[in-house]
């Protein structure tokens, strides 16, 4: 297959859970253009078996973590499926499906660092009849990088502007940034939680998945005490490369600090949307405090209520979704493991150094071949 006409598909379901991202994307010259995307729902009981496990608050034995493990890759394969459908295009067009799997669990420190990403993608090859790259973070892990973020190669090469400094801001279940600095560096990392704790927190007080607008957070007030006994972790004052997740940012840690289970849900709610506010604001004035713009994308840019105080907090920055700049802020990311698996078939790195901290550059993903009658 001529890789210049080939189509890609990547594939990812973030801290959130909230659905699996699936983008088809063809490439010009490196350059990824979006054919068509889609998000593909989670059946209810699964969702919830994984938001579950990745809190911690659910152990498996290895039965039952084999099985989570192929009913992800299934529910995976349905997402690739439905986007064949929806676009009218042939399994034998596509060249490869770059598939990031579901993190339960990130431990880039340690005396034996690792990242788990589960959803097989045997099952996904064989379903659809593509060959399948996965498995991208370990190889960075494994090179003394925290495997994360993966984008900002990425954001670099959609967004860089010559001459200009800029930070991507990814508003996810985590918050991460790229800092793309005038001088054409680039750096990266994960600030704290996004929409992991809002969600979770809607959730269980509302029935609801996610805050829709922000509405739940603006009906409430911020309680100082626990939001800066939020911010007292030590991931916040750590310094980059760091990368976090569920297993660090959960209802458990929220409830540990005093006033979380006494104070009205709503106040919770606004005081986990300043935690987030705050710590990415932070984060950017101490390391990107010449960028010109903050371009933002992931669920968080629909909340106006975030994007209006990350305004505030960052003024006079712009903060503004990256469609502004013609980059649909839904599926970047699922656009980004499409060009991972691309840079996987060519042979080329995938992980920026500066930004991962790994030793070097390293060839990401491991290829799982479909059958192709």
């Amino acid at each position: 297959m001529d890789d210049e006409s080939a189509l890609y598909i990547g594939l990812i379901s973030g801290t959130s859970a909230d659905g699996v991202d699936a983008a088809l994307v063809r490439f010009d010259q490196d350059m990824p253009q979006p054919v068509d995307a889609l998000v593909h729902p989670w059946p209810d009981a699964l969702r919830e078996r994984i938001l579950a496990v990745a809190q911690d608050q659910t152990r498996l034995d290895l039965d039952a973590y084999g099985r989570l493990d192929v009913a992800i890759g299934a529910c995976f394969a349905d997402a690739v499926l439905q986007l064949l459908q929806q676009s009218g295009t042939p399994a034998s067009a596509v060249r490869a499906i770059g598939s990031h799997g579901q993190t339960l669990r990130h431990r880039p420190q340690g005396e034996h660092p690792f990242t788990l990403q589960v959803g097989d993608p045997s099952v996904i090859a064989e379903r659809c009849g593509i060959d399948v790259v996965a498995d991208f973070r370990r190889a960075d892990v494994a090179a003394g990088g925290q495997g994360a973020p993966l984008l900002p190669a990425l954001h670099a090469m959609l967004l860089a502007r010559p001459g200009h400094a800029r930070v991507v801001l990814n508003l996810g279940g985590i918050a991460n940034i790229t800092t793309l600095g005038a001088d054409g560096s680039v750096l990266g990392f994960d600030t704290g939680p996004a929409n992991g704790l809002l969600d979770a927190w809607c959730l269980r007080h509302r029935g609801e998945a996610f805050d829709r607008d922000g509405r739940f957070a603006a009906s409430g007030h911020v309680h100082a005490d626990l939001l800066q006994a939020l911010l007292a972790d030590a991931y916040f004052a750590q310094p980059p490369p760091k990368s976090t997740g569920r297993e660090h940012f959960h209802l458990d840690w929220l409830e540990r600090h005093p006033g979380a289970t006494t104070l009205p849900a709503a106040d919770v709610q606004a005081t986990l949307l300043e935690l987030t506010a705050q710590s990415v604001a932070e984060s950017i004035l101490a390391h990107a405090s010449s960028a010109e713009d903050v371009l933002v994308c992931g669920g968080g840019v629909h909340n106006p209520v975030l994007m209006n105080r990350l305004g505030a907090l960052l003024a006079p920055r712009r903060v503004i979704s990256t469609a502004t700049v013609g980059i649909d802020p839904d599926y970047l990311e699922a656009n980004a493991f499409a060009w991972l698996a691309r840079q996987r078939l060519l042979g080329r790195p995938g992980n920026l150094p500066a930004v991962t901290g790994a030793r070097g550059p390293r060839v990401l993903g491991a290829i799982h071949a479909a059958h192709r009658p």
